[in-house]
């Protein structure tokens, strides 16, 4: 017999599986070169430069203001109510949000073929790009970020979040892959709020199980409303990847069993900390991290903003001079 949360997140995955059934095709299928040249808003297209599930992303020139940036578009050929209702939340939630780690929205529309928002073109490549390098450096010691620079990009990111979580927004997909690292400024940017939503309000995207299962929190597996916390949990998930190369869950084969094991094994999902692993880390870092990773919300921080002060109040301790 299943027990209350393994019924719980199939219902979530049930309800997944009604919505990619309703998108007749991938946008990967589709063949978008003939929209090279074509006229968007204040911006002329140039050449596609990536796709996820359902929407594109070219390569674009704002005549306007004579500088490249970055255009996302969703055919109306994949257009269902639910693609329309994420797209509408990732452009109208990154929108309202003026923060130097968030990528700026600079304006919303539509075509006869498809809906579009254009926005900041990154000049670089996400976090995950550059834990995976690491991985690869010959020397055993080298194969993990720098402390100083984690808890940097750490504190810029929680600070981004803060502010979003500030005007009501929470993102629910914070991972690796959304965090664009500008190749000469080295800044962080917060990118896809595809599946973002107004903590005041309520949608019908809230009983889907939405978010990446490897670093969505508890409360976001079973569907349950999910405030700030829900992205500190995730923010503090991709810290520790940052810290350890690879997260250190138990063996799993699929999605589902990792969502059943968070469930069921709740503080003890990780079987590792980062003292153990990483050169520098101690155990000090060790319980920051994972007063963030607690099970349940109310045992974590309580905002994304005292997560931060933690880190800085780390760092102070850090980079402070032994004692001769």
């Amino acid at each position: 017999m299943r027990t209350h949360h393994e019924r719980r997140v199939g219902h979530a995955f049930a309800e997944n599986r009604k919505f990619y059934k309703l998108t007749p095709t991938s946008i990967g299928n589709i063949n978008l070169d003939h929209l090279a040249g074509q006229q968007v808003g204040t911006s002329v297209l140039i050449k596609k430069i990536g796709h996820g599930a359902m929407s594109a992303v070219f390569l674009a020139f704002q005549k306007s203001l004579k500088r490249q940036i970055a255009v996302k578009i969703l055919p109306k050929s994949l257009l269902t109510e639910k693609s329309a209702t994420f797209f509408q939340q990732e452009a109208e939630s990154a929108a309202i949000l003026a923060h130097p780690n968030i990528i700026p929205i600079y304006e919303v529309g539509e075509t006869e073929d498809f809906l579009f928002f254009t926005m900041q073109l990154v000049q670089g490549n996400p976090l995950s790009y550059y834990i995976s390098q690491a991985q690869k450096n010959i020397v055993p010691s080298k194969r993990f970020l720098p402390l100083p620079t984690i808890i940097s990009l750490m504190l810029k990111v929680l600070d981004a979040l803060a502010y979003a979580h500030d005007n009501d927004i929470i993102h629910r997909d914070i991972k690796p892959d959304n965090v664009m690292i500008e190749h000469h400024s080295k800044r962080p940017l917060i990118t896809d709020f595809g599946v973002a939503r107004v903590s005041r309000t309520k949608s019908k995207t809230d009983r889907l199980l939405l978010g990446t299962p490897i670093y969505i929190a508890p409360e976001q597996i079973l569907s349950g409303t999910v405030d700030g916390r829900a992205d500190m949990y995730s923010a503090a998930v991709m810290m520790l990847e940052m810290l350890m190369g690879s997260l250190p869950y138990p063996p799993y084969k699929t999605a589902m069993d990792l969502l059943k094991m968070k469930l069921s094994l709740k503080d003890r999902i990780f079987q590792k900390r980062p003292s153990e692993v990483h050169p520098v880390a101690n155990r000090a870092l060790d319980e920051i991290v994972f007063d963030a990773l607690a099970f349940e919300p109310d045992e974590r921080y309580h905002s994304c903003r005292d997560f931060a002060k933690q880190l800085e109040h780390y760092q102070k301790q850090m980079l402070r001079p032994s004692p001769r």
